[in-house]
């Protein structure tokens, strides 16, 4: 009885408050993706580099800054021979101004705003991988907290077992070896309990990860959240066009590239600029000015071909990305319908396992259980049937965790 009381309070001291002790703090699953979405790092990234082609956009209408220089002009060297005085030359003051086209700058910045929208919509993207492992981790704790009960309930029923090998072994009604065996039955039990407190403290620190918090701080899940299979009833490529955010960040890039070919078709459209020159003579001679206004003219067949050639290539771009897109909604489409079924399938196969194999492992047990208390069954016939129904109810969970998992990549697909 002493060793066996040291044994439970070892048990005690193994498990840790996750099982026992009342937790601090509870999250619920949608507290913990709010978490995610509020506090990531990579997603706050993605806000910032939005916000750099806001602020470019905004320098894109932007003029170049005035130019002003001051010489001589028509001056002559020194040590050379001047005729008349106004040879002497003249100060010269010059203010030129370029004045780029508004057309071209607006649909410039129209295109770098784009490129903002698709940082934005690529936030989307990361934040349905970033929920898609939230819930796995979630998911994954959920199991493991299943099994740390299931084998506590083992721990009393192996207890019970070698509590009654000990009433027994010294009436010669039991052999020693029974003892024994229940207490090599306890120790796996522990360890098994070791195994998934790991996979709950894994699972915990992954959340911590994606809530961008410390991995040690403590907290608990709510055990009794149970996860659903929704599957959409009618799965077209106009829903998932709407729904995956792929593709929507897809649509935005090729918008993107619109606005770009318009802002490159702008270019045909010439520059101006302004230089207006004072010129002071060093002589009596009168002030005079020069006012010039130039004008580019990309039009031209040399210079045209630059902008045509690109414009070209990127209409070529925007051509193979819808075909990618087509092909991408269409894969998808069949993965789906796939995965609703299989996902089926795992329903029907964990309902068969626990209304109708462990109910039947169950009621052996039972029975044997009842001839073994009468003396009349060996510990290890007795342990036999309990270890097809413990290694059915660990199987099932397994199941179960492989179910939650497939939930995960179905949802993770439809809405990527």
């Amino acid at each position: 009885m002493i060793h066996s009381t040291k044994r439970l309070l070892w048990l005690l001291l193994l498990i840790p408050g996750l099982s026992y002790a009342q937790p601090s703090e509870i999250l619920s699953l949608p507290e913990i993706i709010q978490r995610i979405e509020d506090n990531n790092l990579l997603l706050q990234s993605y806000g910032l580099r939005a916000d750099n082609y806001r602020y470019r956009a905004e320098a894109a209408t932007a003029w170049m800054a005035p130019m002003v220089g001051v010489g001589t002009f028509m001056t002559p060297y020194p040590g050379q021979m001047m005729m008349e005085a106004r040879d002497r030359g003249m100060l010269m003051f010059r203010v030129e101004q370029q004045f780029p086209n508004p057309s071209r700058q607006r649909a410039e910045r129209r295109y770098i705003e784009s490129q903002g929208d698709a940082e934005r919509t690529a936030r989307a993207v990361a934040l349905n991988n970033l929920k898609a492992q939230a819930r796995s981790s979630y998911y994954a704790w959920l199991v493991s907290a299943q099994k740390i009960r299931v084998l506590e309930k083992n721990e009393e029923v192996l207890q019970m077992m070698k509590k009654i090998e000990e009433v027994r072994y010294p009436y010669n009604q039991s052999p020693l070896s029974g003892i024994y065996r229940a207490e090599a039955e306890i120790e796996r039990n522990h360890n098994m309990i070791t195994m998934q407190v790991g996979d709950i403290q894994r699972a915990e620190a992954s959340l911590n990860a994606l809530m961008n918090r410390s991995g040690s701080i403590e907290f608990q899940i709510d055990t009794a959240y149970q996860p659903r299979f929704v599957p959409v009833a009618s799965i077209d490529t106009s829903l998932l066009a709407t729904q995956r955010s792929d593709i929507i960040r897809m649509n935005q890039q090729i918008r993107s590239m619109q606005l770009n070919i318009e802002a490159m078709q702008l270019q045909r459209k010439p520059d101006f600029r302004i230089q207006f020159d004072h010129m002071a003579p060093l002589s009596r001679m009168p002030q005079m000015f020069s006012l010039m206004g130039m004008m580019t003219i990309p039009f031209a067949s040399w210079s045209s071909r630059m902008y045509k050639s690109d414009t070209k290539a990127m209409e070529l771009s925007i051509r193979a990305m819808e075909k990618e897109r087509a092909a991408m909604l269409q894969e998808t489409q069949g993965m789906l319908y796939a995965m609703q079924a299989e996902i089926r399938a795992m329903q029907a196969r964990l309902t068969s396992m626990e209304t109708k194999v462990i109910p039947a492992l169950q009621r052996a047990f039972d029975a044997n259980f009842l001839v073994y208390q009468e003396n009349k069954l060996s510990l290890t016939v007795l342990l036999e049937t309990w270890e097809a129904l413990n290694m059915m109810r660990m199987d099932l969970l397994d199941e179960r965790g492989k179910l939650y998992q497939m939930i995960v990549d179905y949802e993770k697909e439809l809405y990527r």
